[in-house]
């Protein structure tokens, strides 16, 4: 059951969409009787909230004409860390309450939020997708993520200063196409200046930002995350793994951190794996007859993390290279056998 405080907020939202609303009504509303509806009507008043009663055949309560809730008073970064924990909650099923909830709560929070902050949120909202893959966060800066926001909504260029992963500072034009928010990361991708191609930067490398004169049209049928997850999975890290793994595309996709490996159906069935060239992490099933081989391939900087994801696929596989990975999952293999074996 909700609390009063609860209740007579909700009836203070119900007096701001207008009208005279009958106090038979807004006890149906919010489940309690009319006395109550009165006494919430005078916690209300004692908070300066002017609500007008209203006598009559079709009388009750409203507010005064004019009176409006003064502007959420939250920063930037509170904003948006409000919202996105709403949006993001509800995509991953966090949220604890129904979706209808979470969308009126966000709602109600950028309605009352100033105009000119609740645009930039809107079009941050409207220019990114969001995977499902989780990791450590990388925060960008607030002013420079909305900046950008604005205008890929606005199809306007922006100027940006960017620091590539080698430390190379830049100055460079960029027509931002659309965000993605990935593994505790967020991406822009759109047309660079410097090299005339589609390229992805990171938000957190941007220094500053600021929208130009000008306005672009966005490529036909452009999809931003299958850009940014694509050029992720293509950048060139210390190790190139290379794997052959038998199963079906959806276990071994969805086993693997997204947008970090390139896989491809073998048309024909491999060699048989050797005792020297195959790893297997745990015991798996008989494949099935509808069970194929796939080639995988990505990159990395470390191979510590790799064995524990080969063996949570439960699927045979081959490891083509890099040689230090056969014995990584060689080390993995008798240490689980190890366990257990403990008593």
């Amino acid at each position: 059951m909700a609390r009063p405080t609860a209740r007579v907020l909700a009836l203070l939202e119900i007096l701001q969409s207008g009208g005279v609303r009958s106090a038979a009504g807004l006890a149906e509303r919010l489940g309690v009787d009319e006395r109550t509806v009165r006494r919430y009507v005078d916690h209300l008043l004692d908070l300066d909230v002017p609500v007008e009663s209203v006598r009559g055949r079709y009388g009750g309560y409203r507010l005064a004409p004019g009176f409006r809730m003064p502007p959420l008073m939250l920063t930037d970064d509170e904003a948006l860390a409000t919202l996105l924990g709403l949006v993001l909650g509800r995509r991953a099923g966090l949220v604890a309450a129904s979706a209808a909830a979470a969308d009126s709560a966000a709602a109600k929070i950028r309605r009352v939020l100033p105009r000119a902050l609740g645009h930039r949120l809107d079009a941050l909202l409207e220019t990114t997708e969001f995977t499902a893959s989780a990791g450590a966060a990388t925060a960008p800066d607030t002013r420079v993520l909305l900046t950008v926001a604005e205008a890929a909504w606005g199809r306007h260029p922006v100027a940006i200063g960017y620091t590539s992963r080698d430390g190379r500072r830049s100055e460079r034009t960029v027509q931002p196409y659309g965000f993605v928010a990935h593994a505790g990361r967020w991406y822009v991708s759109g047309a660079d200046s410097l090299s005339g191609e589609v390229r992805t930067f990171r938000l957190d490398r941007i220094a500053d930002a600021r929208v130009l004169p000008g306005s672009f049209d966005l490529p036909e049928d452009f999809d931003t995350a299958a850009q940014v997850l694509t050029g992720l999975a293509q950048t060139p890290y210390k190790h190139d793994i290379s794997l052959r793994i038998q199963g079906t595309l959806e276990r071994i996709r969805s086993g693997l951190p997204e947008g970090i490996a390139l896989i491809e159906e073998i048309p024909d069935e491999p060699p048989t794996a050797t005792a020297n060239e195959s790893a297997h992490a745990a015991e798996t099933d008989t494949p099935t007859s509808t069970d194929g081989w796939f080639r995988v391939r990505l990159r990395a900087e470390r191979l510590e993390w790799l064995p524990a994801i080969l063996a949570g696929l439960d699927c045979p596989f081959v490891i083509e290279q890099p040689t230090e990975l056969r014995e990584l999952v060689r080390d993995l293999a008798r240490r689980l056998g190890e366990y257990a074996a403990a008593r």
